[in-house]
């Protein structure tokens, strides 16, 4: 339903910015499309989805902080252990001044 609705909305704007008939059939568009939306059935749908999602917003709000809060974790972790491999190094992030190529042995 969701699809649908996405949809024709994209179809109503992509005409409305696309077309070249003029401001007379735009004022005819605007007209319809008020008229659609003002009928009782559209409204009656409208409140629906409304109370749908006054119901899940606690629930979706919650699913997000707690993905926040595990990207921030993962992050944190990343850091916190590249910062300690190269203190084990020892490099201590300086670069070499030398000129000579590095060999490949290992």
């Amino acid at each position: 339903m969701k699809g649908k609705i996405l949809f024709i909305a994209g179809l109503g704007i992509g005409y409305v910015l696309g077309t070249r008939a003029g401001r007379e059939r735009y004022e005819q568009l605007k007209t319809q499309v008020a008229r659609l939306w003002n009928d009782p059935r559209v409204q009656k749908q409208v409140d629906a989805v409304e109370g749908y999602v006054k119901d899940k917003a606690p629930d979706v709000a919650e699913f997000v902080a707690d993905g926040a809060k595990k990207v921030v974790r993962q992050v944190s972790n990343r850091s916190g252990s590249t910062r300690g491999s190269a203190a084990m190094r020892g490099t201590g992030g300086t670069r070499s001044t030398s000129s000579k190529p590095r060999s490949s042995e290992s």
